[in-house]
């Protein structure tokens, strides 16, 4: 190991960006109908007024975690939003992905709780902002 390096600042850079790709691309599907997804509106729609925060919640979360800025928060959030999808939306279908079930939801669980627990890392822009440290920062 060279000196500075440190294998857990890249692994959870390497979870952070994962989960936070994956995140972003969902939300923008249901912010801005990117990717062939419904936009908003439709979003709303479908889910009721809770559409509003999970779509805000997983695409400014996925760009939060990304870039690695409020960091923690985002990755709990998303844990709530899975959560919730899964006890909304696929518990009833089982567990596996292709009969709608919940695999994936727990998959990205299991990203986003290293990061809620550990925090960004070192790689993560909260740390070299000018503001106050505390633990949403980062």
């Amino acid at each position: 190991m060279t000196a500075g390096f440190n294998p857990m600042d890249v692994a959870l850079l390497t979870v952070r960006v994962a989960a936070g790709v994956v995140f972003a691309a969902h939300g923008a599907q249901k912010l801005f109908g990117a990717f062939g997804g419904a936009g908003l509106e439709a979003t709303v729609n479908q889910m009721g007024p809770i559409g509003y925060l999970v779509t805000v919640g997983e695409f400014f979360g996925g760009l939060g975690l990304v870039v690695g800025f409020l960091t923690r928060f985002s990755a709990a959030a998303l844990v709530v939003i899975m959560l919730g999808a899964i006890a909304l939306v696929h518990a009833k279908n089982g567990f596996f992905m292709d009969n709608g079930g919940f695999e994936y939801n727990i998959a990205l669980i299991g990203l986003l709780v290293p990061v809620v627990v550990a925090g960004p890392g070192r790689y993560a822009v909260g740390r070299y902002l000018p503001l106050p440290r505390s633990v949403i920062l980062e």
